[in-house]
């Protein structure tokens, strides 16, 4: 007989099916309870949804409410606490619609209870009128540290750290400090034990193991170690990812010009770092950077995405142009070469694409160093020129053959010979052109200030697409003056 329990099944799963099964899960059973008939029903089945999951996961599943209901199931949430890490994790759209609810005294105990770092990046979704008129309710201390941390600009390790952390001198003793930490438990422990000289300057950090098998009347001077890696309020959101990530850190020290310790950042908040990045790079690439909500309007969509669009519809008549200004020299050839266009475009693009993401890839993680860029350069675009001339030559094979099975085309003067040549050569062209296009833009993009994933957009595509254009016709008129 078998005895395990769903429990025990929903463990046993991988962890992304695990989370993927409690949002259906909560979807399903929050539909059921905002479809009953009665609302006394109702409430009791929210306040039994809100006790029996994790306050995290039933923030992820607010992103699937009606924005009028999500307040129901924040309301119903058993704790201040719950409902702390409610807001946290929860998507800026549902935190607008708290704001709009809650009233000032209840926005007050929440944020005197939240972390500083954390607070700052929700005062984010709120109106700033609303924000001068809590910091005056909450606690001076911390409505002074959530200004100083707010004035650092959003993508700086200033951001980032948090101005809440343990930090004694070097005469301190473990017993002391560990006194100290048992004192204040909201302080998070695992961001490290600093350690500074008389004058406040960062001297080196204390790892959480030697604070527990050493004596507790052991200096902390005699266990510390030397930080050798730091970044001051300035340093921008990827250097600080960088540098965590290449020297794999727990939490990395902020210190000002005079080396004064007045930040942490921890491993958490790189990784949130990390996916807003990606976020902003994916928006970039695929032409549609702007933040939106549920709430916002098709006009305001339109607006926001309609600019990058533009250069397409110009390429787009560009290529027009190029194909009507070739009508004059048409022998039967180009007619019928029209009918690769697809093909030719398409290749080009994909290739050109593979080596600008190749390379944006290399650039990303550091890879592009001065002294071996030629040979990536060199290497990238002879890979891009190989695949561009395999292609091309089967692709004018397989006409070549299919041409003659079939019996030649509708055009007679085009002969299967001079079809295949035109549509493998246009292809090889168009692929070299690809080649370059998806090499270099990233590295002039990159040259100029600009994020080389924007080459990877709308811009470059469309550019693309013109200069394969130019080159499959040129080539197929040059091919055509041959034969005929």
């Amino acid at each position: 007989m078998n005895t395990r329990s769903k429990e025990e099944d929903v463990v046993s799963l991988p962890v992304e099916s695990q989370t993927k099964r409690i949002d259906d899960l909560l979807k399903e059973k929050i539909d059921r309870a905002f479809h009953k008939q009665t609302s006394k029903v109702r409430l009791h089945d929210i306040a039994k949804i809100a006790c029996e999951h994790s306050p995290i996961d039933l923030a992820y599943a607010a992103f699937h409410l009606p924005p009028n209901v999500r307040p129901v199931l924040y309301e119903n949430l058993p704790s201040q606490d719950a409902k702390i890490q409610f807001i946290l994790n929860t998507d800026s759209d549902t935190r607008l619609t708290l704001f709009r609810q809650l009233e000032d005294t209840e926005m007050k105990v929440l944020f005197e209870r939240m972390p500083t770092d954390e607070a700052v990046w929700v005062v984010e979704d709120m109106p700033e009128r609303r924000f001068r008129r809590l910091m005056g309710l909450i606690d001076s201390k911390k409505a002074s540290r959530i200004r100083e941390l707010k004035k650092h600009d959003r993508k700086s390790a200033g951001r980032l750290m948090t101005s809440e952390f343990f930090a004694f001198t070097m005469d301190m003793t473990i017993g002391d400090a560990a006194a100290y930490v048992r004192d204040n438990p909201r302080i998070d422990f695992t961001k490290g034990i600093f350690i500074l000289n008389h004058a406040g300057e960062l001297q080196g950090y204390v790892p959480a193991r030697n604070m527990m098998i050493n004596p507790l009347a052991t200096p902390l001077r005699q266990v510390m170690r030397p930080v050798l890696y730091k970044v001051t309020v300035d340093s921008t959101r990827e250097e600080v990812i960088d540098i965590v990530e290449r020297y794999k850190l727990s939490s990395l020290p902020v210190v000002d010009m005079d080396n004064y310790l007045v930040g942490v950042i921890d491993h958490e908040d790189v990784v949130e770092a990390m996916e807003d990045l990606a976020d902003e790079t994916i928006a970039r690439m695929t032409g549609t950077n702007g933040k939106f909500t549920s709430h916002d309007s098709v006009f305001r969509r339109f607006l926001v995405r309609a600019p990058w669009l533009v250069v397409t519809v110009l390429a787009g008549l560009i290529n027009v142009a190029v194909m009507s200004s070739f009508q004059k020299y048409d022998k039967g050839s180009l007619t019928f070469a029209l009918f690769f266009v697809p093909l030719i475009t398409g290749m080009s693009g994909n290739i050109g694409l593979q080596c600008s993401t190749i390379l944006i890839r290399i650039m990303a993680v550091g890879g592009l160093a001065i002294s071996g860029r030629r040979e990536t350069i060199v290497k990238e675009l002879l890979s891009g020129f190989s695949t561009g001339a395999v292609f091309g030559l089967s692709c004018g094979l397989i006409v070549y053959f299919l041409d003659c099975m079939t019996g030649g085309t509708a055009i007679s003067s085009v002969t299967p010979f001079a079809l295949s040549m035109i549509v493998g050569l246009g292809l090889i062209g168009a692929c070299f052109a690809g080649t370059l296009l998806g090499v270099f833009s990233p590295l002039f993009f990159s040259r100029i200030g600009v994020d080389p994933a924007i080459s990877a957009g709308p811009i470059v595509t469309a550019f693309n697409d013109f200069l394969s254009m130019t080159i499959y016709f040129v080539i197929a008129w040059a091919v055509s003056n041959l034969f005929f």
